[in-house]
Parts: structure tokens; C-alpha cells; sequence
């Protein structure tokens, strides 16, 4: 009994998988395939660009600017609601909210603000370097944090 259910979910799973094959080498093979999701990853860079430049305007409410901050310091921030070293649940809180954020975002920046920001992405390069005020401070958080833990773990009057 035990031995037909795995060979049942086996031999679902390699139709599932020649499947998969046959559907990516319909569209023109696992290149393909990779051409469409780099061209969404960049589609989704663009909009954050764009949700970015529109929540700095003056014309976008507190609330939009609210949930532009929070997407953004969530996709950037070291601590996850799930780990990433949880396979699949891990990633996948980063695939749903992150995205789920920005799209949330997008329905509370008014139209022409978005318009404008998303011409501007369009148009020339944003500059997306990392600001060094907030490297030197995110570094001095881990360092002080680093520090604390050795101060608990290894006390200096302890030998």
C-alpha cells in the first residue's frame, strides 16, 4: 500500500516535471524562460525606483510614503519574518510582501506623482548608491552589537 502511494506521488511528480520541460522548451527553452524572469526583476526594480522617487515628493500622503518606508526597510532589512535558511518559506516571505508592498504603494501614490517619478526612471539613470551616513550607521549598530555580545560572553574582569 505504502510502496503504490510514493510510486503514485513519484510518477506525479516526473509528469509534473516533463511537463515543466515541455512548457519551457515550448517557449523557447530554459533561456527563455530566464529572458522573462530577468525582464520582470527589472520591471519590479524600475517600479521600486519609481515608488521611491514618488514617496520623496511633497504630493504623496503620509500614509504612501508610510508604506513605501516599510516595503523598503523590509526588503532591506536584515531580519525576515521567516529565515531564509527555512527552505521555500523562507524566500518565499520576500516574493509575497516585498512586491505585495510596492504594489500597495502604487494604489496610494496619486496618479501623476507615479506618472511623473516613473518618467523620470524612464528617462535617465537614478542613482542608487547606498547613502554613506546610513552604511556608517547600520556598521556601528553591528559593531556596537558585536561588542555588547563579546561584553556578556567574555566579561573583562573574568579571566
Amino acid at each position: 500500500m505504502v510502496s503504490y502511494l510514493y510510486r503514485d506521488i513519484y510518477v506525479s511528480c516526473d509528469g509534473f516535471r516533463e511537463a515543466f520541460h515541455r512548457h519551457a522548451a515550448e517557449d523557447g527553452g530554459w533561456s527563455a524562460v530566464i529572458e522573462k524572469l530577468k525582464s520582470r526583476a527589472r520591471a519590479l526594480k524600475n517600479e521600486a525606483s519609481a515608488v521611491y522617487l514618488a514617496a520623496k515628493d511633497p504630493r504623496t500622503p503620509w500614509y504612501a510614503k508610510a508604506v513605501a518606508f516599510v516595503t523598503i526597510a523590509y526588503a532591506f532589512s536584515p531580519i525576515d519574518l521567516i529565515p531564509d535558511f527555512i527552505p521555500i518559506f523562507g524566500y518565499l516571505d520576500d516574493l509575497v510582501i516585498v512586491p505585495a508592498g510596492i504594489a500597495l504603494a502604487v494604489r496610494l501614490i496619486p496618479a501623476e506623482v507615479l506618472a511623473e517619478a516613473r518618467a523620470t526612471v524612464a528617462t535617465q539613470s537614478v542613482a542608487r548608491s547606498v547613502g554613506y551616513v546610513g552604511t556608517g550607521i547600520i556598521i556601528t549598530i553591528w559593531i556596537a552589537v558585536i561588542l555588547w555580545l563579546i561584553h556578556i560572553f567574555y566579561p573583562l574582569g573574568a579571566v
